[in-house]
C-alpha cells in the first residue's frame, strides 16, 4: 500500500538545517496494523505526514497503491488524500460550530457525494461507532472519548484505504483509550490498513508491527502477531 525508498526530510529555517528523516526504507502492506514508537522528535509525525500525502519528502522515492508520488504537486497530493486516505489526530480536530452530523459529514461533501448518500452514511458509522445518540450535539457537549469517536466516524465514513493515526489516545483516560483502540482494531478487522504513531506500549500491542523510529531512522521493526 505504502512504500518509502531512503526517504530524507530536511527542514530549513535561515541557515539552520534540521534532518527530520535518514533514509527511511518502510513499507505497509494492504489491510497491516502498523504502529510507529520512538522518543519525541525522532521524526514520527514527519514520517506520518509524508505517508498521508500532507508534505513531499526532500529525497528519496514515496509509493502510494504503486503509484510514484514523491513529487506530487499539493493539488495532486490532496486529491489522492480526500479519495484514500482518513486521519485520527490526538486533538480530535472537530469543528466546534458543526454538530457531531455535520463534523462526520464533511468528507464527503468534499467529495460531492448526494446528500441522501451522505445521511445514509453518516447515520451507519455513527451507528458502528455508538455514537448516534449524540449526532445533534456541539463538540464541547462531548466527552474526550465520545469526541475521538466522532474524529473515527470522520475518518472513515469515505471508506478510505488507509487510516494515519497520530497518538489516538493521547488525551483520553486508560479506559477511553482502550475503546479507541478496539475500534480502530475492529476496523482494521475489515481490512482497512492503519498505520499509528503513539507512546503507548499498550496501544501498540493491537498492532501487527511495531516500527521503531530515532534520531531519524529506523532502527527496528518488530513482528506482534
Amino acid at each position: 500500500m505504502v512504500k518509502t525508498e531512503e526517504l530524507v526530510k530536511v527542514f530549513r529555517s535561515d541557515e539552520v538545517e534540521t534532518t527530520a528523516l535518514n533514509r527511511v526504507n518502510f513499507e505497509v502492506r494492504e489491510g497491516e496494523f502498523v504502529a510507529i514508537m520512538g522518543p519525541s522528535g525522532c521524526g514520527k509525525t514527519t514520517l506520518l505526514n509524508i505517508l498521508g500525502l500532507l508534505d513531499n519528502p526532500s529525497s528519496g522515492k514515496f509509493w502510494f497503491n504503486d503509484i510514484e508520488v514523491s513529487n506530487y504537486r499539493e493539488r495532486q497530493r490532496t486529491q489522492l488524500r480526500k479519495q484514500n486516505i482518513g486521519f485520527v489526530f490526538q486533538s480530535f480536530n472537530l469543528i466546534d460550530e458543526l454538530t457531531v452530523f455535520e463534523n462526520v459529514e464533511l468528507p464527503l461533501r468534499y467529495l460531492k457525494v448526494s446528500a441522501s448518500e451522505r445521511a445514509r452514511r453518516v447515520e451507519e458509522v455513527l451507528q458502528r461507532m455508538k455514537i448516534a445518540h449524540r449526532r445533534g450535539h456541539f463538540p464541547q457537549q462531548l466527552s474526550g472519548g465520545q469526541q475521538q469517536r466522532v474524529a473515527i466516524a470522520r475518518a472513515v465514513v469515505a471508506q478510505p484505504k488507509l487510516i494515519l493515526a497520530d497518538e489516538p489516545t493521547g488525551n483520553l483516560d486508560s479506559a477511553n483509550g482502550e475503546e479507541v483502540m478496539e475500534l480502530l482494531a475492529e476496523l482494521n478487522n475489515d481490512g482497512t490498513t492503519i498505520i499509528m504513531v503513539t507512546h503507548s506500549v499498550a496501544d501498540a500491542e493491537k498492532a501487527h508491527r511495531v516500527v521503531q523510529l530515532f534520531d531519524g531512522h529506523i532502527v527496528t521493526e518488530n513482528i506482534r502477531h
